[in-house]
Parts: structure tokens; C-alpha cells; sequence
């Protein structure tokens, strides 16, 4: 009896991986079209779909009812509210931000507020960036009322000079300090060069900007945090005041 239920669940397991099968149109298109299948989905309306990739951007993929012909978009619903933004959310944005986090929070940034902050927000900047230096303003009530650590990641690509002004803040004994003496200065106070750029502190900025370029920022300041949701948000260029409560919370 037991030998007959365990081939009978095999069977029947066997027969559902089968339906799930991705169709051959659906197959061969994908793969022409180099999008990575996630999973099928139970979209409205009856239509086979299923969930792809393509880079770093979702796409539905529907089968037609003749199960020859595949469409590739957006579903839409009566009111014209895009239903796919949701499945793309879950299934491709959400896990690939949750891995850009990490890979922030694995990078070496120049730490102002405590480890326990509630809110932590990452901020690539080249030290020839005036909107960076006023995010860096807007930021420090938040960071001296402990609700925030602000984390600075240095890029050079802006002035020639970048990379020599990010190197000499990077190679103090306080590079936190520096970087604060130098903002307030307005870009005027930069320590003096203790000898030549290190190959420690040019490799952190190519690891930075590489990093940055990983996140599809090419512009300065590029901000990231997390929301409620704990969903990464990127912010390019200088926030208004709805977007810094958003990532700092009420101002104190």
C-alpha cells in the first residue's frame, strides 16, 4: 500500500512539473531575446505568463491561446494601473537591491553617526561636487541628533583634481575629521599631501566607482537607503525636502 502512495505521488509530481513546462515559443523566444525565465505566474485574465529578466529589468511574457505565439510587455488592468510593476517588485527588484545593499554595507565609507542610527544612508561623492557638499549640510542635523549615520563613499571623476584632493582626505590619520574640515571649508581646506596617492587609497576609489557604476548612477551626489519597505531607493543629484524626510525621517 505504502509502495502504491509513493508511486502514485511520484506520478502525480511528475505530471505537475510537466504542466509547468515553459512552452517551446515561450522557450525559444526567451532564450533569442537573451531574458532569464524566474517562474511562471498566476496573472489575471486566464492568459499562461511567466516572469523574466532581461539585465536588470523585468518582463511578462504571455502565451496566446493557439500556444504558438508569445507577447512580451506590461500587464495592464481595467483602470490602466500597470499589474507587472508588482512582479518585477518581488521577484527581480526587491533581491537585487537587497544584494547592492550588501554590497554597500561590505565598501569602506567615511562613517559619521553611530552604528546603532536608525537610518543609514550611503552617498557617493567627488570632492569637487557643490550639490554634494549640500547634501553633506542638509544631512547633519539629522547625523548630531543620532537619528542617522551617514556613510561618504569618495569618487574622482568630476576635476582633474579630484582624485588627488579624495586621496589626501583618505590618507589622514582621521579621514572622517578631514572630510568634515573640507566641507565646511567649502572645498578650501584640504590636508596637506602626506607623499604620493597609495595604491590602497586609488584602489578604494576604483572600488567606489566601480561600485557606483554597478548601481547605474553616473552623476553626483548618488544616495541610497532603504525604505519602510526595506526596498533600496537611489536618489541622483541634490534632494528636495519631501525626499530627505523620506530617507532621514522628520527633520529633528
Amino acid at each position: 500500500m505504502k509502495k502504491l502512495l509513493l508511486i502514485s505521488l511520484l506520478v502525480t509530481s511528475g505530471l505537475a512539473q510537466a504542466a509547468e513546462a515553459i512552452p517551446d515559443v515561450v522557450k525559444t523566444f526567451s532564450e533569442q531575446q537573451n531574458i532569464k525565465i524566474i517562474k511562471k505566474i498566476d496573472a489575471p485574465g486566464g492568459a499562461p505568463a511567466w516572469l523574466g529578466q532581461y539585465q536588470d529589468m523585468g518582463v511578462t511574457l504571455f502565451l496566446t491561446p493557439d500556444g504558438k505565439h508569445v507577447i512580451s510587455g506590461y500587464l495592464y488592468d481595467e483602470k490602466g494601473k500597470n499589474l507587472s510593476d508588482a512582479y518585477f517588485q518581488k521577484e527581480i527588484y526587491a533581491p537585487l537591491g537587497r544584494e547592492m545593499w550588501k554590497q554597500l554595507n561590505a565598501a569602506h565609507p567615511l562613517k559619521e553617526g553611530a552604528d546603532t542610527a536608525p537610518r543609514k544612508v550611503f552617498v557617493f561623492a567627488d570632492p569637487f561636487c557643490p550639490y554634494c557638499k549640500a547634501f553633506w549640510a542638509e544631512a547633519q542635523p539629522w547625523v548630531k541628533a543620532g537619528k542617522v549615520q551617514l556613510n561618504t563613499l569618495l569618487v574622482a571623476f568630476l576635476n582633474p583634481n579630484s582624485g588627488r584632493n579624495a586621496s589626501a582626505i583618505l590618507n589622514t590619520k582621521d579621514p572622517v575629521s578631514a572630510w568634515r574640515e573640507y566641507e565646511l571649508s567649502g572645498g578650501k581646506t584640504l590636508p596637506k599631501p602626506a607623499g604620493g596617492a597609495s595604491r590602497e587609497n586609488v584602489a578604494v576609489l576604483q572600488q567606489h566607482q566601480q561600485l557606483m557604476d554597478s548601481l547605474g548612477a553616473n552623476a553626483t551626489p548618488a544616495i541610497y537607503y532603504l525604505n519602510a519597505q526595506n526596498e533600496l531607493q537611489q536618489v541622483v543629484g541634490m534632494p528636495d525636502e519631501k525626499q530627505l524626510e523620506e530617507m532621514f525621517g522628520p527633520k529633528p
